[in-house]
């Protein structure tokens, strides 16, 4: 949204500099992403929120400045807001003109001016530069002011050339099979019934909401016009939007939802206008299926209020806060406020809304910073608190979170051999290509993420995500899934210097291995299915797979000189197993006594029975045992690889002596020498 210095001025007499301004707003939650200086003028540009369509006018702009500002909204906004108000639902007329609207739900509300004499020309030179400022051009000086109203208050217009509309009839109605219009761009489009459009008794007119055609519009020739102020069901336009693949002002506004209220004050304010610089005469004024907003009323309590935001507010203070906003006041009970929420604030529905207004327009840096109290929380429970808790176990490895997109292309699964044979579930009516199936795994979001960030010059990323993924089994099925990718070579600095570790499988398996033991499971296992791809297990079930992608995966995803290590594992099955109730113990009194023992072994043997047998056998004395190195090079025999176990041997009633930890430990090495051919170093 773009918005001039000077337009404002002519709403709110501001006493600050530009700069300060755009301050001032980027605080109350209206980023201004960039200030520009032109032609004597500043332009505003404001990045609003979807869920504001009341700032998307230099009227809704102009409400927040008088508020943090402390200035007041001048007379000229003061007629706006009482005029041209109406109670009655039935059709009102003083002219011949016809409406029908073939499904109210279209169209909640339409209305028609018409306006004679028109003397079509040049805008005015103030009015001209003000749409250049914000970025719209000129056309003549009718198309003008209904643009100049657009932007003022945020209610989209469109005039007509009254003489080419048949019949001096509208219809409001879907488009039919084959139907067509040339719109003003000059285009010719091909409509469906998802387009809603305006006509007369025999042809479309305009794309409502979205654009007229090019057969009725304002002309140099025009003498007269029909002025268009309507509401229009915002899914509606945006599915019409989408059909014929347009966008304008008015279609932008029409999607986010339009003040029921503010359309007639915008029509009359157009007609003045026209009036003035077209020396133009309304001569008759048409309401169809005139709705009025819904009322909308929240009581407010002061106590929450202070609750949420962690301090004390006077009730005199949220009152003139929620005043100047355009809510309107009234004392429920000593401590609860009733709020009549403006016609213009849809999005305003609950109690914590109104906070959020509270604290924007007060000052989140007035809001001093305090520690929360935090109750400890043992174990998590359900299946919310688990994710959240491995989301958390993630980012605390170094593994940043992705979102990647559900709906992605058939081919680029198939070309990166990420299909698995597994059967997609289809979107019936894709937007694109690259939007036909929804997704059957996570792992080619995740392989373009990696590829992406690649591009970028990062040496090392390592991301993962949690989503549902879709199959298509006897019915569409949907489970929940953890994908983990890694590529690249981390640096980082020891003691001994710098170090650098190079992504590999190993480094999913311990990542995996941290989250089971934190989940309390312990009967897991990994078992190769081929030198790039290992299955992973619980209790005997197969939960996921993880693998390093292959060269023909790397050049379809276009990553080079990198290998990519890819691992998925379906969350439902894994909570199954989850066991989050944990068991403290006392830290040991006594120390232990740490034995290595290093050994070449060769790679037909698993390292997973090497230790489960040695904790079975090293009981009681022995508390732990884990590799601490591994290792294959030049000095390893091809088919065998070094490794070091770390022994520690303890005991809760005393000291252990050397006497007692050596025959146990030398049990052990012999041990593997029998069962497992090691060659002891």
């Amino acid at each position: 949204m773009r918005v001039t210095y000077n337009w404002l001025k002519d709403f709110v007499d501001i006493k600050i500099s530009a700069r300060e301004l755009a301050d001032k707003l980027t605080m109350a939650g209206l980023e201004v992403v960039s200030l520009e200086e032109k032609e004597g003028d500043f332009i505003f540009e404001i990045e609003i929120t979807s869920n504001r369509p009341d700032w998307l006018s230099v009227l809704g702009i102009a409400r927040e400045v008088a508020m943090i500002t402390g200035a007041k909204l001048k007379n000229f906004c003061a007629l706006l807001n009482t005029e041209g108000k109406s109670k009655t639902k039935k059709t009102k007329t003083n002219g011949k003109l016809k409406i029908e609207i073939e499904d109210k739900k279209d169209c909640p509300l339409y209305t028609a001016r018409i306006i004679e004499n028109v003397k079509v020309g040049s805008s005015p030179e103030w009015i001209k530069k003000r749409l250049e400022l914000v970025g719209c051009r000129n056309v003549n000086n009718v198309v003008d002011i209904t643009n100049y109203v657009l932007f003022e208050l945020g209610e989209p217009l469109h005039a007509f050339d009254l003489g080419k509309i048949n019949q001096e009839k509208i219809v409001v109605r879907r488009a039919k099979a084959g139907e067509k219009i040339l719109t003003i761009d000059g285009l010719e489009n091909n409509l469906s019934k998802d387009v809603l459009l305006i006509a007369d008794a025999d042809k479309a007119v305009a794309i409502a909401g979205v654009m007229g055609g090019k057969d009725s519009e304002v002309s140099f020739a025009t003498k007269n016009i029909l002025l268009e102020a309507a509401v229009f069901n915002p899914v509606v336009i945006r599915r019409s939007r989408q059909a014929i693949g347009k966008t304008s002002e008015a279609s932008y506004r029409f999607e986010r939802g339009i003040d029921l209220d503010l359309v007639n004050r915008a029509s009359l304010r157009a007609a003045q206008l026209l009036k003035e610089f077209c020396a133009a005469q309304e001569t008759s004024f048409t309401i169809s299926n005139l709705s009025s907003s819904k009322e909308t009323q929240i009581d407010l309590d002061i106590v929450y209020v202070a609750k949420t935001l962690g301090i004390n507010l006077a009730a005199v203070k949220i009152k003139q806060i929620l005043t100047g906003l355009g809510f309107q006041i009234k004392q429920k009970s000593k401590n609860v406020l009733r709020v009549k929420v403006p016609s213009f604030r849809q999005d305003v529905k609950q109690q914590i809304d109104l906070v959020e207004e509270i604290s924007r327009i007060f000052g989140y840096e007035r809001i001093p910073n305090t520690v929360p109290s935090v109750k400890p929380v043992v174990a998590a429970y359900g299946k919310r608190d688990l994710v959240s808790e491995i989301k958390n176990m993630l980012i605390g490895l170094g593994v940043t979170e992705a979102i990647t997109y559900s709906l992605i292309d058939r081919g680029g699964l198939v070309e990166a051999g990420l299909d698995f044979g597994v059967k997609p579930v289809e979107v019936m009516n894709p937007l694109s290509q690259e939007q036909e199936i929804l997704r059957p795994t996570l792992m080619l979001g995740l392989g373009r993420a990696i590829s992406f960030n690649l591009n970028q010059k990062q040496e090392h990323v390592a991301i993962f995500e949690i989503a549902d993924i879709f199959k298509a089994e006897k019915e569409p099925e949907e489970n929940l899934a953890l994908g983990i990718a890694l590529s690249g070579t981390k640096a980082f600095f020891t003691g001994q210097g710098k170090c650098r570790d190079e992504a590999s499988l190993l480094n999913l398996k311990g990542i995996l291995e941290t989250i089971f033991v934190r989940l309390g499971i312990a009967d897991y296992e990994f078992i190769r299915q081929s030198d790039s791809s290992i299955c992973i297990y619980i209790q005997k079930e197969k939960i996921g797979l993880m693998f390093e992608l292959s060269a023909q995966a790397l050049n379809s995803l276009e990553i080079k000189n990198r290998n990519v290590f890819l691992c998925e594992v379906s969350l439902e099955k894994l909570l199954s197993f989850a066991r989050p109730n944990k068991k403290f113990v006392c830290l040991p009194k006594y120390p232990g006594i740490t034995r290595d023992i290093s050994f070449i072994l060769q790679d037909k043997f698993s390292v997973r029975d090497i230790l489960i047998l040695l904790k079975e056998k090293g009981q009681p004395l022995l508390s732990e045992v884990r590799v601490a190195d591994y290792y294959q090079g030049k000095q390893i025999p091809t088919g065998f690889r070094g490794l070091t176990l770390s022994c520690l041997y303890a005991s809760g009633e005393r000291t252990l002596t050397e006497k007692e930890i050596q025959p146990i430990h030398d049990l052990l090495c012999q041990l593997l020498n029998q069962q497992f051919q090691v060659k002891l170093r």
